[in-house]
């Protein structure tokens, strides 16, 4: 991988290099960091034209190409803090955990059979409250009380088979897996050693694309706005208004299948954004026993007073990818030039359109082509 020493972005060592992690078993939960070494020689490596030769036949591929030529383990930082849970832990401590150490989600362990057996994340939060909160004089026992095991009993049917990726397998697979799955967050597995060393997401690898993507050459899809290109969600945008009571939010998360709602006043104009993630700060200041608040009233007494990060549909894909980097969030909320909302657009949907895309076509075109020379050496044979 072409990365520069002075960038201070992830320097990566190739695969098979040393690796040395410091594993600890403190608080029930684990801390694992990751140091890697030889930078000076994987710099070495020349591969400025991977996979990137061909272009010419089409240009449309060159993100897709940039990211086969880059394996998982080129996007791991040089240290990481990994948190890791096993079962058998209550389900208060860990999400109090997940706040302590500042992470969005950790895989799960079962010492029992002796392998990961999924991810507790913030999602599984909002399904507890949602499941068991009825009104502020009610204790949550399945919150104070019960360990994720039981907790993963109780919701079995809805259990999502653990995904996880090897280090080895290329950032393109990693994009795949993480949309057609469905996941935002995705575990980095050394199959040799069992050993979980990173949980890559949507953010971090886009952040990485836009590192070097003015050496890259640009597509002309690039230059087109988001609304001829197709990119985004613009119909059913679900949103919520400040009187929205936070255990309806999270009812409609849960619902909708939704990671944000767009907050809107009374005149339809976007003013805050509520997400999932700004459920953890429930746990954060122990207030989850009354949802009866107003997202209103919420988000006033948190520290979320950031401006919401948009664009205009008209906006070209390049400038909103260039905005949603440097906002660092995982999607823009589409308005108007009054500040109605129009749509939303995510990480998931940029990843979508400029890697996905293009390679789907590529191969769905070969396939017809395909057909339709067998269907030309069957007349000829005919004949």
């Amino acid at each position: 991988s072409p990365l520069r020493l002075q960038t201070g972005e992830p320097r990566s060592a190739p695969p098979g290099l040393h690796q040395r992690s410091l594993s600890t078993d403190h608080n029930n939960h684990t801390h694992a960091i990751i140091y890697k070494t030889d930078v000076l020689h994987r710099l070495s490596v020349d591969s400025d034209h991977m996979e990137i030769e061909d272009l010419d036949e089409n240009e449309d591929q060159v993100f897709a190409k940039f990211m086969r030529a880059h394996k998982c383990y080129d996007i791991i930082p040089t240290s990481a803090k990994l948190v890791i849970f096993d079962t058998q832990l209550n389900v208060k401590k860990a999400f109090f955990a997940l706040v302590y150490n500042g992470v969005r989600a950790a895989p799960l362990w079962d010492s029992t059979r002796q392998d990961y057996v999924g991810m507790l994340t913030i999602t599984d939060f909002i399904h507890i409250l949602n499941r068991v909160y009825t009104t502020p004089e009610v204790r949550m026992d399945e919150l104070e009380d019960h360990k994720i095991h039981n907790w993963r009993e109780m919701v079995k049917e809805k259990q999502r088979s653990f995904v996880s990726i090897n280090p080895d397998a290329s950032l393109f697979d990693a994009i795949k897996t993480l949309i057609e799955s469905r996941v935002h967050r995705l575990p980095v597995i050394d199959e040799n050693t069992g050993n979980a060393i990173y949980i890559l997401t949507h953010k971090r690898i886009l952040r990485f694309l836009h590192l070097y993507i003015k050496e890259l050459p640009q597509p002309s899809f690039m230059k087109n706005s988001i609304k001829d290109l197709g990119i985004g969600t613009f119909e059913n945008v679900i949103t919520a208004t400040p009187e929205t009571p936070l255990i309806t939010a999270l009812n409609m998360f849960v619902e909708h299948r939704i990671s944000a709602l767009p907050v809107v006043n009374s005149s339809g104009q976007v003013t805050n954004i509520y997400a999932k993630f700004d459920v953890i700060n429930l746990a954060a200041d122990k207030s989850y026993n009354n949802l009866d608040l107003t997202l209103g009233e919420t988000l006033k007494n948190s520290e979320h007073n950031e401006k919401v990060a948009s664009c205009h549909k008209w906006e070209t894909l390049s400038c909103v990818m260039e905005k949603i980097v440097r906002a660092e969030v995982h999607r823009l909320v589409v308005v108007d030039e009054e500040d109605h909302v129009e749509g939303i657009v995510s990480l998931s949907d940029l990843l979508s359109y400029i890697v996905l895309r293009p390679m789907a076509e590529a191969a769905t075109q070969a396939s017809l082509m395909e057909a339709e020379l067998m269907v030309t050496e069957s007349t000829v044979l005919t004949s």
